[in-house]
């Protein structure tokens, strides 16, 4: 936890926050901070700052605030990604709010088996709650947009088109071997798909979306290690 993120019903005054759970825990066995020390912190959805340690015991954490910093701007980057294991899927998405990714669609494939939509892990509190820890570890304050697409046809035929609206829309997929366009015009869209990769039938529909090809090369790829490469080489 680089930040300690704090929610609308942490503040007990527009300049104090208390604080107790996993967030105390944290500050206290990891931080190992002290009455007096200076915390980074941000506000969900809101400024960044400092929070002095005011007081710090096993019942509760006291932060006197000072939030007078604007968090980092969101990579103009949408973010298709079809459901991966729910093993995976956490660190997906932790790592793609981390990245700074202003949009996330959690989209379904052929690959993707059923079971994973009915997972605990797709449920919507830890689906937030990955996200935040994403927030925490990038120090950022804005949660990604969060779709879930269901339905592949009528996401890639009715929706995808309107994304890709004056911007640059990329699809991972192995053995095309075209790499990234030369010039990227923003907002850029990529598509990444379940570990077993697109089906044709799907890799079709996807480019007369108006996807274009990207290949990472002749490795196959983790859903997360894939994310980490592509949006390192894209930006």
């Amino acid at each position: 936890m680089n930040l300690v993120l704090l929610f609308p019903e942490d503040l007990v005054a527009p300049d104090l926050a208390r604080l107790s759970g996993r967030r105390l825990a944290h500050v206290r066995e990891i931080h190992g901070a002290g009455v007096g020390d200076d915390l980074a912190v941000g506000l969900l959805g809101g400024p960044m700052g400092r929070g002095r340690v005011l007081r710090l015991d096993e019942e509760r954490l006291d932060l006197a605030l000072t939030l007078d910093q604007a968090p980092p701007p969101k990579l103009p980057l949408t973010l298709v990604i079809a459901v991966p294991r729910p093993k995976v899927l956490n660190r997906v998405l932790a790592a793609a709010a981390s990245l700074g990714a202003a949009r996330i669609v959690l989209l379904n494939a052929w690959k993707v088996e059923k079971a994973y939509w009915s997972s605990p892990r797709m449920q919507p509190e830890n689906l937030r709650e990955q996200m935040i820890l994403g927030l925490e570890q990038a120090r950022d304050t804005v949660l990604p947009d969060l779709r879930l697409a269901r339905l592949f046809r009528p996401f890639v035929e009715d929706e995808l088109p309107d994304l890709l609206q004056g911007g640059t829309g990329l699809l991972a997929h192995p053995g095309t071997g075209e790499a990234a366009p030369k010039v990227l015009v923003p907002p850029i869209t990529l598509a990444i798909g379940p570990e077993g990769g697109w089906i044709e039938a799907e890799v079709q529909s996807l480019l007369r979306a108006g996807l274009k090809p990207l290949d990472l090369g002749p490795r196959i790829l983790r859903t997360e290690t894939a994310l980490a490469a592509l949006v390192g080489r894209l930006f």
